[in-house]
């Protein structure tokens, strides 16, 4: 998973990080993920394409009693010479499937603006319904709004 999200961070990817990093300033963010999971407040949707990590999404449960219904998914990623294939929305596919499992009604999710990939969500039924400008600062001077998108499983 370390290798999948360094080469989708160093593609220009945008998963949480921006260009370069590498696996050991990825680790102990994985490791939080970890820690997440065996907690039950995080689950990894994992993508494999001949026993190699293709992908992997996080689903963040929520703890809030008034929210359980939701979830929200975080660090969408294929990695790069496998995007274009339908991968993307295999993923997406698995993670909804998961979400419907575990009896989640919502799902949200967020992306970086000036990226493009509303159009990839919304074409799995998510709609848009708030941007936050500047909320993301890729680099000095360059701020980013994050789209905040919905989908009703």
């Amino acid at each position: 998973m370390l290798t999948c999200w360094a080469d989708v961070t160093n593609a220009g990817g945008s998963v949480g990080f921006v260009p370069p990093v590498t696996e050991a300033d990825l680790a102990p963010y994985l490791d939080a993920v970890v820690e997440r999971v065996h907690q039950g407040r995080e689950v990894i949707a994992l993508l494999r394409v001949d026993g190699e990590v293709a992908g992997f999404a996080v689903l963040s449960l929520s703890v809030s009693p008034l929210r359980r219904h939701w979830a929200t998914v975080l660090r969408v990623q294929v990695r790069p010479e496998r995007q274009g294939a339908g991968l993307g929305r295999a993923l997406m596919t698995g993670v909804h499937a998961i979400a419907r499992e575990r009896g989640l009604e919502f799902l949200h999710l967020t992306v970086r603006g000036g990226t493009g990939l509303e159009a990839f969500y919304q074409g799995l039924g998510y709609r848009e319904f708030g941007r936050m400008p500047g909320a993301i600062r890729v680099a000095p001077g360059d701020d980013r709004e994050e789209l905040h998108l919905t989908c009703r499983l």
